[in-house]
């Protein structure tokens, strides 16, 4: 049996907030194997967004939402100075690796795409501490008072959702749960239409993507 050991070239897109910048930024990563930088004159399919910035602005972070509607890809931010009430709304805006300028070498910048376009993410310790700091906050003082989880459900929907993907029908789901079928119903209906999923299997798939059955 023939293995495919070819490596996909990952296609990353470089913003910086002056020429000399984004033109040792580009050229490094344009010379690397297996990482093509593209041309924001002839745009095309991108898997990385490297933008480079002084702090977190208002400019930059019009950027880096656009880059996430626009393009729907991880970013790396390598900035000067990041505040750490900046970080949320960095990850908000698909951030997944932030290196501060100063030790931003290019073989770390390297290392950061291919992490990034690997599904991963990079963040000094500093950081990950704060920012799961922020995430802790928010379960306990946004989400937990109303009875939600980070994943936007609550603990009803995730045992529906749970005892969906065993394979139990909604009969069986009511006798489980000591529901009525109509309101079995009405729980899986108010998550389909809350976060615009197409159907049972795809609540499914969105519960076990968040990891929360």
């Amino acid at each position: 049996m023939t293995v495919n050991t070819e490596i996909r070239t990952i296609k990353a897109l470089v913003r910086a907030p002056d020429p000399l910048t984004q033109s040792a930024i580009s050229g490094h990563l344009g010379s690397t194997a297996h990482i093509e930088v593209v041309s924001e004159q002839r745009p095309g399919p991108v898997d990385v967004a490297v933008v480079v910035a002084d702090r977190m602005t208002v400019e930059v972070t019009s950027l880096l939402r656009k880059i996430k509607n626009n393009l729907r890809v991880p970013v790396v931010l390598i900035p000067s100075e990041i505040d750490r009430s900046d970080l949320f709304i960095a990850v908000e805006c698909n951030v997944v690796a932030v290196l501060p300028r100063v030790a931003a070498t290019s073989h770390r910048i390297e290392e950061a795409v291919q992490t990034a376009a690997a599904g991963g993410g990079v963040l000094p310790a500093n950081l990950l501490g704060e920012l799961l700091r922020q995430i802790e906050r928010m379960q306990r003082e946004v989400l937990s008072p109303h009875g939600l989880h980070m994943s936007g459900l609550t603990p009803r929907e995730i045992d529906v959702l749970r005892l969906m993907s065993e394979g139990l029908d909604t009969a069986e789901i009511a006798d489980q749960m000591c529901l009525s079928e109509r309101a079995v119903k009405r729980v899986i209906f108010g998550v389909t239409q809350r976060l615009n999923l197409r159907n049972r299997p795809h609540a499914v798939a969105y519960a076990l993507r968040s990891g929360v059955i």
